[in-house]
Order: structure tokens, then sequence, then C-alpha cells
């Protein structure tokens, strides 16, 4: 009797014992790597059927499997004259695609568990850009907020003295994320320079008069809406053009995909912070907003002493499982704050009152439930691997524009951003057309991105 042939079904239950062997081999459960991990691997079953060659070079547990985990001591002074000590980080994940390449994260949240996710995701968004760069990711659980620059400054030049043994313009390119903007990064490059004494390309996202690029604080907020705007296209649905549109956070993408979503003529209602969320029927006030969190790093609620048209909302306020920035009537809604905010609850309400679109410009904010209605309900969704790629992309630009001495204008990062972004989701829109889960932007994401580096992986043998 010939062997049955092997169903979705039967991958994925090949799938899900391979992640649970991975995790029993853990003695430090890493809940949210794992969620990371486990959603990419069940979508690549189309993948693992096609071809068997994956299954037999062992790509799911070589990949899951960072390099190396660097740890350090971090001691620094502070404005009393006391040593502190924090932990620093660095998960340099896979390099078969080009040097390592990934933010650092200054928050109390991170821990190897996160920056090991974040790093995994690293590894296909940078294989999705169709550039030559690897996966990595870095930090540490010192929190910049409320400290002095002498205090982030002593902090930034101690943990350069750990971090620049295992970095290079060749081997590994560190660029900011939450809690390391330019401020930050010119501090670690200037202690880099100290040590090396070289001026080479060894962080992104750097000052511009450090060899930064231009373009690049704006670049992930502004790819996030040249990717939604390129899928309403390919799903033959009406531009953002004049449509209500709403976005999560304060920081960063948020305040770039508010300024790109203006620039392309829609309406952007509302934006949040840890406090609460402000929502302006008219349209939120980017300058002040700017002004508000870039400057003065003030607090939302101010938003309606200066706009009391507005309403605010307190996280409090909200029921829990759930956020009021989705239950506002919209046509797109960009959750661009931290991982897991947008619920099953808030997916439900973003379903019902209408929304066409969702585009994630955070890090997984989506939790596996939302993602799945999504999915279910047709929704036009762009998964963060895929969406907010064009921070990496522009930061691959800066390398390139380091290594040959060049300075490009705004308007040709901000192009070449376009086309990157354009190139990605064409790519995730046909690899899901090719393994049949046409429609399906997570799937084609995933397959598009781990088939890349696999392949690679395949070819340079052990």
């Amino acid at each position: 009797m010939p062997n049955k042939r092997p169903t979705i079904k039967d991958a994925h239950k090949r799938i899900k014992e391979e992640v649970n062997r991975l995790k029993e081999s853990h003695r430090i459960e890493h809940d949210v790597f794992y969620q990371a991990l486990e959603e990419v691997l069940l979508s690549i079953a189309p993948l693992y059927l096609a071809d068997e060659k994956y299954a037999n070079h062992n790509i799911i547990r070589r990949l899951a499997t960072p390099d190396r985990i660097i740890k350090f001591k971090v001691e620094w002074m502070n404005k009393e004259n006391k040593i502190r000590v924090n932990t620093g980080y660095r998960v340099q994940f896979n390099n078969s695609l080009g040097p390592y390449k990934g933010g650092l994260r200054f928050h109390p949240s991170v821990n190897e568990g996160v920056l090991k996710f974040l790093g995994f995701e690293q590894i296909l968004k940078n294989s999705l850009t169709g550039l030559f760069i690897g996966g990595a990711k870095g930090g540490s659980d010192f929190d910049p907020k409320g400290k002095t620059d002498f205090e982030v400054m002593n902090f930034c030049t101690s943990f350069m003295r750990e971090l620049h043994k295992y970095i290079g313009p060749r081997m590994d390119v560190p660029a900011g994320d939450i809690g390391v903007g330019a401020r930050e990064i010119g501090y670690l490059f200037a202690e880099y320079k100290r040590i090396t004494s070289t001026f080479d390309g060894v962080l992104t996202g750097k000052p511009l008069f450090f060899g930064g690029s231009l373009a690049r604080t704006e670049a992930t907020g502004y790819g996030v809406v040249y990717f939604t705007e390129a899928m309403l296209e390919m799903e033959h649905k009406e531009s953002l053009k004049g449509k209500v549109c709403t976005v999560s956070g304060a920081g960063n993408v948020a305040l770039y995909t508010i300024e790109k979503l203006y620039q392309q003529g829609a309406v952007p209602v509302t934006c949040s912070d840890s406090k609460g969320m402000v929502y302006d029927a008219r349209g939120v006030d980017l300058e002040y907003l700017k002004d508000l969190k870039f400057k003065r790093r003030g607090s939302l609620e101010e938003y309606v002493e200066k706009h009391p048209e507005s309403s605010y909302v307190p996280v409090s306020e909200y029921p829990e499982g759930g956020h009021a920035v989705w239950d506002i009537e919209c046509y797109a809604a960009f959750p661009c704050s931290t991982q897991n905010e947008l619920t099953e609850l808030d997916a439900k309400n973003l379903i019902k009152n209408g929304c066409t679109s969702v585009t994630e410009g955070a890090n997984m904010p989506s939790t596996p439930e939302a993602m799945e209605l999504f999915v279910k309900n047709k929704i036009c969704f762009g998964p963060a691997k895929a969406a907010n790629a064009g921070g990496v992309a522009v930061s691959n630009f800066e390398m390139s524009q380091n290594a040959s001495m060049l300075k490009w204008s705004f308007e040709e990062v901000d192009a070449k951003l376009k086309t990157t972004m354009y190139d990605i989701c064409q790519n995730i829109a046909s690899t899901a057309k090719e393994y049949g889960v046409e429609g399906n932007y997570i799937d084609g994401a995933n397959i598009a991105g781990f088939k890349k580096v696999a392949d690679v992986m395949i070819a340079e043998g052990i």
C-alpha cells in the first residue's frame, strides 16, 4: 500500500513537536520567543510539505538557536556619584545573509527572552528586505527615562566598553530601538571611536554629523504606510486618501506613521502612551505631539489642555483585555506601541467597526488570537516583520553610505525606501499565492523570509 501523502495537519504536528523539544532543552521559559517561533513555523508548513530538504537539514532547530548569546555586567555612576549595575546583552542570531544587524533596546523589560524573540524576528525581517544583512538584537534593562544626559552618557560609555569586542562594520552593526535614540547612539559611537581609534560605520541611526543617514528617523513609520498602500493596491481596496486611521503609540514609529499618513491624505485621529489614549476627530496635532513627546517628554494628558475639543481616555477606564484606541471606527489601523498590545477583544472591535486594514508598526503587537481573527475575516493584515522593515532597510542604506563615504539626499533615501517596501509586499503576495495561501500576508512573509535564509544555510553546509 503506498505511503499516505503528508498533510498540513501532519506538518503542523511535526513542527509543534520540534518547538516543544526546543522548549524542553532550555531551563528558562521564554514565552514571547516561543510565541513568535511557533507563529512563524506553523506558517511554513506548506514549504515543509513542498520540499523535504528543510526537514532533512534540521533547519528549524538550527535557525531557532542563536549563534551566540552575550551577557555582561554594566557598571556606571549616577548623578549622586553612586555606582549602579545593569545587565547588557547581545543576541547574535544568524549571519548567513550578512553581518548581524538589529537594534539595541534600553528598557526595564529587557531580558534574554525578549531579545531572543526580537532577534529571531529580525532574521526574517532582514531577509525580506532583500539586503545582505543577518539578524541580531541587544540591549539592557537600564531605563533612560528620567535620567540626566550625564547619567545616560555614563551608562552608554560603560555599555560600549564591553559591547565593542563583539561588533564591527562587517561583523555586527547595531542600531537604535526603544530607549536608544540619537542621543544614546551618539554616546555609544563616541566611545567606540575612543576605544578602537576608527571611524567605522559600526552603528546605524547615528546623528548626521557622525555619518548618519537622512530619513533614518522617519524610516520605520514611513515604511509602514508605504507597505499599507502597496497591500491595499494588491488587494484591490481603496487607497488611504481621505480615510480615517487609528494609530497606537506616541514614539518615533507612531509619530512618523502619522506624519506619512497626513502626507498621503489620510486622517490619523488617535495616538496613545502608557497612561491613555487621545482621540481627535479632526486629526491629531502632529507638531504639538512632536514637541510634547520628543522635546518635553510629557504625557498625552496634556494634549486635551491644548485641544479641549479632543478626548483623553485613561487606560484604567477601558475594559480589561482591550484598548480604547481600537474601539474607534477607522478604515486602517496601525499598532505602533509594543508587543501583544492588540488583543482578541480589540480585533473584534476593529472588525465590528468596519476596519479594512491593520498594519503592524511595532514588533508583534497583535496577539495570535487577534491575527487569527484578521485572517479569518479577510482583513488586509501587514505583519511586523514585513511592514516595519523600513527602519532596517534605511539602516542598510546608511551602511552603504558609510562604506562609500557618500551622502544621499532625503529624497533619494525616501524613494529607495518606498521601492523596498513595495518590493517586500509584492514578494510576500506572490509567495503566498505560490504556496496556496493567497491573500495571507502572515504566511507569505514567514515563508518568503524563512526560505531565503534556509536556502543559504543549506548552501553553507555545517
